[in-house]
């Protein structure tokens, strides 16, 4: 005979298994397709969106944007700016904590934007602090650490003073450059601090485990201060640079949200998914960038001739279906402080003009029929896309100019990698997404002390001198002026080619609840919930 209490001990056994089957079985997950391998999830070192998905989950800045790509408070819950518009206060939640628990302080602000600025960093995107008072000269090594514009006032309050007043200076706190870093732990695990299992973060959610090229799976932070409204328990990014292998995984439900799919599967996939097919224009410039450094590329007539060769109409209908749209400008439209951007002067004039006025541009500078012969390396990230587009490109410059043109792809990081480490070629693919909605993140790209992001290394003292004056300028109106005439300039040199008006591709399941599309591109997983 079985005894009450063995009986007893077993439903009470039976029942605590069921209990946790029922946990295990309420976990949320959502599954997260990321264009790319991120090339790091250091703050200080990162450049590009693949890593920024991934980072403002687990990290959260002073501002965030909010699930409409607004910009509320993050970190900070309000914030005092002086009447000259050079000092912010900032007051931080009293229950921002980092997931081992501890406080999130000021001092964790200030160390983490000294740690950008330090030349010891080798930050990629230190400019976006720039406009703190100091940061530009503490990063060139011409002042201390100590002499950055940022001040813990007390363990909840920040000081900021700016080099001068700064309309879109609350967007770049958004920025990841701009995420904080736990003090204590990078003092105790130095570069290792990104690891995980040692990571410290103060997001919605914590690192658990990163396979390369596999996987790389954030779990919800119980520390962090809204966690009671952070409906996703885990959420697991593929890194899939490959679009059709992305769209097949969509498709076969192994993934819950797919980016930037091929556009030439735009009309199947709507027939077969209707509303989880998402198009949303984004204030992003699709060009190339030619090597000014050396001929014939330094010579600003091969430059205009190559861009003006290329046919805009073309690659916007035929390779992206209507899905982008053709671009004279690096500015994309739709900016309120900017208005209608400068576009170059051959916008106006029809595609036969437009390669009738190349070829003569070519002749005078010695190249293609008759005069030396031109060839040209494409390089682009991998993606069928851009080579679809590549080879569009292509030949169009054999047409036109009897150019031998090759193609030569990379993985995105390496890619970008080469570009920004100066590597030299001829042509290169890039694009631009905003940072923040100001024209002058665009046309920051082509000063010459933009050692990171001026691929063409273009130097241009005049458009230099007035995207300098541009940061001097209270004035709005007058600021705009000074930076349409810094773009006149650019759009004239050509040391970039602006193709296309960027849409941001997503594939989003129907059981994904609280997406929406925004200009800015952001979408958080804490404002994200997910159905059965």
């Amino acid at each position: 005979m079985i005894s009450f209490k063995t009986t007893t001990r077993a439903a009470l056994l039976l029942g605590s298994l069921l209990i946790g089957a029922s946990s295990a079985l309420a976990e949320t997950v959502l599954h997260r397709g990321n264009p790319g391998e991120p090339q790091t999830l250091d703050q200080a070192q990162t450049s590009i969106n693949i890593e920024a998905f991934i980072l403002k989950d687990l990290y959260e800045g002073l501002t965030i944007y909010d699930s409409a790509g607004k910009i509320v408070p993050g970190t900070a819950e309000s914030w005092k700016l002086s009447d000259d518009g050079t000092v912010y206060t900032f007051k931080l939640r009293d229950n921002a904590k980092w997931s081992d628990g501890s406080p999130v302080t000021a001092e964790d602000f200030v160390f983490s934007y000294q740690r950008v600025q330090d030349p010891k960093t080798a930050a990629k995107y230190a400019n976006i602090l720039y406009p703190i008072k100091n940061a530009e000269k503490i990063n060139k090594g011409e002042l201390p650490l100590d002499q950055l514009g940022v001040k813990a006032v007390d363990d909840k309050t920040l000081e900021i003073t700016l080099e001068r007043p700064t309309p879109f200076f609350l967007e770049l706190l958004a920025h990841q450059t701009a995420l904080p870093v736990s003090k204590a732990s990078f003092d105790k695990n130095g570069k290792d601090f990104v690891k995980p299992g040692v990571m410290v973060s103060n997001g919605a959610y914590t690192l658990q485990s990163h396979v390369p090229n596999d996987s790389l799976t954030v779990v919800k932070n119980p520390n962090f201060w809204d966690a009671a409204n952070t409906k996703i328990d885990k959420v697991i990014f593929y890194p899939i640079d490959d679009q059709a292998a992305s769209v097949r995984r969509f498709e076969a439900k192994e993934m819950d949200l797919a980016y930037n799919f091929s556009a030439d599967q735009l009309d199947r996939l709507r027939k077969a998914y209707g509303e989880q097919v998402h198009v949303s224009p984004t204030l992003a410039t699709y060009y190339y960038t030619f090597d000014t450094r050396e001929a014939p590329y330094s010579d600003v007539r091969v430059r205009r001739a190559l861009s003006m060769a290329v046919d805009r109409d073309f690659l916007a209908k035929e390779i992206y279906s209507g899905s982008q749209v053709p671009a004279y400008s690096m500015v994309p439209p739709g900016m309120d402080s900017y208005g209608e951007p400068a576009k170059a002067d051959f916008a106006t004039l029809s595609q036969l003009d437009r390669e009738d006025e190349a070829v003569k541009l070519m002749k005078e500078a010695g190249y293609g029929e008759g005069g030396k012969p031109l060839s040209i390396e494409i390089r682009y990230n991998t993606n069928p896309n851009h080579e679809r587009v590549a080879t569009a490109i292509a030949d169009m410059w054999k047409n036109t100019f009897g150019a031998n043109v090759s193609l030569v792809n990379l993985d995105v990081a390496s890619h970008y990698g080469y570009l920004q480490e100066g590597g030299k070629y001829n042509v290169a693919r890039a694009g631009w997404v905003a940072d923040y909605a100001d024209a002058e993140n665009f046309l920051a790209l082509s000063i010459s002390s933009n050692k990171t992001f001026n691929y063409a290394k273009f130097n241009n003292a005049e458009y230099d001198a007035l995207m300098k004056k541009s940061y001097e300028e209270k004035d709005p109106a007058a600021r705009s002026k000074l930076l349409h005439e810094a773009e006149t300039i650019l759009m004239k040199e050509q040391p970039v080619a602006p193709l296309l008006t960027q849409a941001d591709l997503w594939l989003v399941s129907d059981r994904v609840k609280g997406w929406h599309d925004n200009a800015a591109n952001e979408h958080l997983s804490r404002f994200l919930s997910v159905s059965e």
